[in-house]
């Protein structure tokens, strides 16, 4: 108990006192989360709205497997980015491996299944809605998807926000390719991980209030977005 106390209280000085160590994680952190949501959403916003205006061969099984990537398991992606970045591997001369791109690399490719699942779910709600009137107007295919990718935003921008949430407290996968080195690949999961590990409770509680208060965040911005969508679009 006095243990727990002693972490709690040393986690609200590094807080308070902006701790140049615990700064520095946290920066890390949304530098590689900010820059994997950013790509995939280039990626996952674009093919939600591919997948849900166009009509193909495979459509069906297409979407089964863009929901079934979204529960692709975390360590199992960083396996698969290691060997592809390993000196053995194909992509080995790049020298990617432990260092912050190849963890963007693999939240990419854990977030991108999850965004382009619900901007398919919302485009295609929409596009039921919009259908008519943009065939009556003859426009092209980029032409719809460009005006229901403006007109469904929020709910594109939660799907945006929601692969920060599952992004931000991921573990596993940049444990495996970023190798938690310090000054240049530690983010606030792998901290909290080592510091526990280290009995470093304070660091560890800090930087887990600062995570929890990360996600709560984006859950009530989540929450807000949805409330507003419910009221009428921009």
């Amino acid at each position: 108990m006095n243990d727990l106390w002693r972490g709690l209280s040393e986690a609200v000085r590094l807080i308070v006192s902006l701790d140049a160590a615990l700064i520095e994680i946290v920066l890390r952190s949304l530098q590689v989360t900010v820059s994997a949501v950013l790509i995939a959403s280039l990626i996952g916003l674009p093919l939600g709205a591919l997948i849900a205006v166009n009509r193909f061969r495979f459509r069906r099984a297409t979407i089964a497997l863009l929901n079934a990537l979204m529960g692709l398991p975390p360590v199992v992606v960083g396996l698969i980015v290691y060997i592809l970045l390993s000196r053995s591997g194909p992509f080995g001369v790049l020298g990617l491996l432990f260092t912050p791109t190849a963890m963007i690399i693999a939240q990419v490719i854990i977030i991108t299944p999850l965004i382009a699942s619900i901007a398919h779910q919302a485009i295609r709600d929409l596009w039921a809605e919009y259908h008519d009137l943009l065939i009556s107007l003859n426009t092209t295919k980029r032409q719809r998807m460009a005006t229901l990718i403006w007109d469904s935003r929020r709910s594109l921008l939660t799907a945006s926000l929601a692969g920060f949430g599952r992004a931000i407290g991921e573990v596993g996968a940049i444990m495996i390719v970023g190798g938690n080195i310090d000054h240049v690949t530690r983010v606030l999961t792998t901290a909290i991980a080592l510091e526990t590990g280290k009995g470093d409770f304070g660091l560890a509680l800090g930087l887990g209030f600062i995570l929890i208060a990360l996600a709560i965040v984006i859950n009530l911005t989540i929450h807000t977005i949805s409330q507003t969508e419910r009221g009428g679009r921009w």
